[in-house]
Parts: C-alpha cells; sequence; structure tokens
C-alpha cells in the first residue's frame, strides 16, 4: 500500500475561521453546545486543523508542543463519528495522569450522548475496571500496559475498536512502550480510523505511520522543539552543592505555583522534604508514589492546597494545571527534548510563564543540546547572594563537536520526513 503524508496550510483562513470559534468545522450543534456551555470559544490551531480531517474519517497526524489542546481535537470528533456509527475508540498514552485528564475531557462530551467512558491504568484495581469494562463504554482511555492485561483476560474485545487514537507518541516510544503499543495494533481490525499525536517526528513515528495509517494527512503547528511563546528562559550555573541555596531564595521571590523537576524519583522525595523544611507546603509525584498519592498531590496542586509540585520526567506530559507561574529544573533532563515538555507546563491557555534551570560547571553540553534544540541561547543569571560559577571550558569546547552531532541524530528523521512529504 502506497502512504503519503498531506500538508495543510491556509494561514489566512485559519485567522478568520478561529474568529468564528468552532462553527464551520463540520462539529454537530450538540456537541457546539456543550462547548459553548464549558467556556470553549475559541479553536487552538491544531484543534483548527485537525478536527475537520477527524470527522470526515481521515487518517490524522498531529504535530504539536505540550499544552496546545490535542485532546479536544480528537476528543470532539471521536465522540461524534461514535454517535453516527456502531464500535469503539481507544485512546493510548504513555502515563496515568494523562489517561485520567483524557477521560475527565471525554466526560465532559460523551455523557450528554449516553456514552460511557472506561480508564484503564496501571496501579489501579484491575476489578472497577472490568466493572466498567462490563457497561459497555464507548470510549476506552488506556495505558498499553493495562490494555493487555486486560486484553488478555478478553475484557477488551479488539475488534470491537474502529477508532484509535495514539497520544504523545512519541513520548510512549521513549518510555519503552514500542513493544506493547506493536502488539496492541496487531490486534486491531485494519478498517479503522488511526490518529498520532506527537510533540516531535522521530523515525520510529514514521514507521508506525507508514504500517499502520492509510493515507494520513499531517498538521504540524510548531516546528519540532518549539517551545511556548510566552515562557522566558533563565539559567544559573551553580556548585551543586548551593542548588538548595538558590532553590531557597527563588521560593521566596516567587509567590506563585512552582512546578520542580528532579531526575530521580529518590531526589524528588529529599527535595519534596527540603522545600517543607523551607517553609512551603510542597508534594511530589513519580513512579514510586501510589496512583492515590499522585491523584492528591496533583489535585492539591491544582487547588493550592501545594506551592510546590516536585516531579520527575514522567509528569512532564501528564500534568494539566493552568497557572503555573515557575518551572524548575533543579536537575537538568537526561535528554534535551524533555526541557521542552517539562516548561510546556507553564504559560499554558493564553498565560506567560517563566523557566529557570541550575546547571553545575560540568553541564555545557547539556545546556548546548537544549539551545540546539530550541533554537535560542539561555540566558545566564546570577544571584547576589549565592556564589555563581563559569562552565568549564575544556568541557565547553569539545562538546560543541558532539552536541552537533547529537542533534543531527535527533533531527534527521525529521527533516527525511520532511523531504519525502514534499516529493510526494
Amino acid at each position: 500500500m502506497t502512504h503519503r503524508l498531506v500538508n495543510t496550510t491556509g494561514f489566512a483562513h485559519e485567522v478568520n475561521q478561529s474568529a468564528q470559534g468552532f462553527y464551520g468545522l463540520g462539529i454537530a450543534p450538540k456537541i457546539l453546545d456543550i462547548l459553548e456551555r464549558i467556556k470553549f470559544k475559541v479553536p487552538t490551531p491544531i484543534q483548527l486543523k485537525a478536527i475537520p480531517l477527524a470527522i470526515e474519517g481521515k487518517d490524522v497526524i498531529g504535530i504539536a508542543q505540550t499544552g496546545t489542546g490535542k485532546t479536544h481535537a480528537f476528543a470532539i470528533p471521536m465522540v461524534q463519528r461514535l454517535a453516527q456509527r456502531k464500535g469503539m475508540g481507544l485512546v493510548l498514552a504513555p502515563t496515568r495522569e494523562l489517561a485520567i485528564q483524557i477521560d475527565e475531557a471525554f466526560q465532559g462530551i460523551a455523557h450528554s450522548f449516553g456514552m460511557r467512558t472506561a480508564c484503564l491504568i496501571g496501579g489501579a484495581p484491575m476489578g472497577a475496571q472490568i466493572q466498567a469494562l462490563r457497561k459497555n463504554p464507548r470510549v476506552i482511555i488506556a495505558t498499553p500496559g493495562r490494555l493487555l492485561d486486560h486484553m488478555g483476560q478478553w475484557n477488551v474485545l479488539p475488534n470491537d475498536i474502529v477508532m484509535l487514537v495514539l497520544d504523545e507518541a512519541d513520548r510512549m516510544l521513549d518510555m519503552g512502550f514500542a513493544p506493547q503499543i506493536d502488539r496492541i495494533l496487531r490486534f486491531l481490525p485494519k478498517e479503522r480510523q488511526t490518529m498520532l499525536f506527537s510533540a516531535t517526528i522521530p523515525k520510529e513515528i514514521m514507521g508506525i505511520a507508514a504500517k499502520h495509517m492509510r493515507l494520513p494527512v499531517c498538521v504540524e503547528i510548531a516546528p519540532s522543539g518549539t517551545t511556548p511563546e510566552l515562557v522566558t528562559h533563565e539559567l544559573f550555573i551553580v556548585k551543586k552543592e548551593a542548588k538548595s541555596q538558590l532553590l531557597s531564595k527563588l521560593l521566596a521571590q516567587y509567590h506563585g505555583a512552582v512546578l520542580l523537576f528532579s531526575r530521580t524519583k529518590h531526589n524528588a522525595t529529599k527535595l519534596a522534604r527540603a522545600i517543607r523544611d523551607m517553609g512551603h507546603r510542597a508534594a511530589e509525584i513519580h513512579s514510586n508514589r501510589s496512583l492515590g498519592q499522585r491523584r492528591e498531590a496533583l489535585e492539591g496542586f491544582k487547588s493550592g492546597k501545594y506551592k510546590v509540585l516536585v516531579a520527575t520526567d514522567i509528569a512532564a506530559r501528564g500534568i494539566d494545571v493552568i497557572g503555573i507561574e515557575l518551572v524548575i529544573n533543579y536537575d537538568l533532563p537526561e535528554d534535551a527534548e524533555n526541557y521542552v515538555h517539562r516548561i510546556g507546563r507553564t504559560a499554558r491557555a493564553g498565560c506567560r510563564g517563566h523557566a529557570i534551570s541550575f546547571a553545575t560547571p560540568d553541564q555545557s553540553r547539556d545546556v548546548r543540546d537544549i539551545e540546539k534544540l530550541i533554537r535560542a541561547s539561555l540566558p545566564i543569571s546570577k544571584h547576589p547572594q549565592i556564589s555563581s560559577e563559569e562552565f568549564i571550558k575544556s568541557t565547553h569546547q569539545s562538546s560543541d563537536k558532539q552536541s552537533k552531532s547529537s542533534y543531527r541524530q535527533r533531527h534527521h528523521g525529521y527533516h527525511k520526513f520532511r523531504s519525502s512529504r514534499s516529493s510526494h
């Protein structure tokens, strides 16, 4: 089978259409009423491009950074198409938190049509999920491992699935879910509609598109690695032992909600304890916490109970909270692309946000990788009460070729994708 990817264009039309709100996108009147009721007035760019295509039944690849309204870009078409036909919709997500948030978004629309949803995630009791599946849900939202558990027990019949969404597909691949996704896709009917949403386009994503999608239309909102426009950046170069003191000074300076990222779950626990000792309300969210603990931390952060939420990268794409004033990269991410996902938690829904990163003198290579990816320099700041450092010169220089090489490797698949698309 021949596969082609079509890029959508028409900026002037998009501006005019955005001014008209959700009307004219092919959305059913009943759903328009729901959107009006939940105060959804203006579609985001990914919603503007993806919704009409998805409602027509086309396979869609949506490339957009996190926090751009992707969930409703597939939830609206899925509910509308399922209301017109038999079968079920399936949404695969990389993390429990993201799956729960997708389920909540679906419920806001699906319940008006009498549609039930089932959320199948690890860390939650199987019994309650089996009960939800016995009530004949029309939409299943699941993490890959837990879905396979239910399929293995015949709780889910994959031949009923007529619509599939792979959300945060690149993140699922990063987390090692490729074998599970491949197994799931082998069981699904070939005659189905497939939508894939991702912040980046690694070559594995193109492989999934070529193997499992039919003439997919690609809608791209921002180049791979683009950061939110309303985020400002700041970098402090400090010794490892000075990080805690700098953190204390910054938390006293900022009064809004703060999301802080640690590389490891062990350090996240230590940091949350240290922040509480500084006199701030803090919670932690990582894979060592139970589902109940993670939910309580996230809800407490949303409600203002906790000023600071300490997280590992598992939460970089699973926290949908409007109004986060500051993201602190206490530890730089192991993968530069996670910088984009982390800071995408702030500057959402038209709000401004700020991202502060701590780097030690030997981390010039990590910083250069981030700067290459986002195509911008991270402004270096100095705190008057904290001893500032500089990058170790030898590491800084020798890393230039390495970071260029890693940048080329990371983006080779993307540019290959662009050139192959333009040749069709």
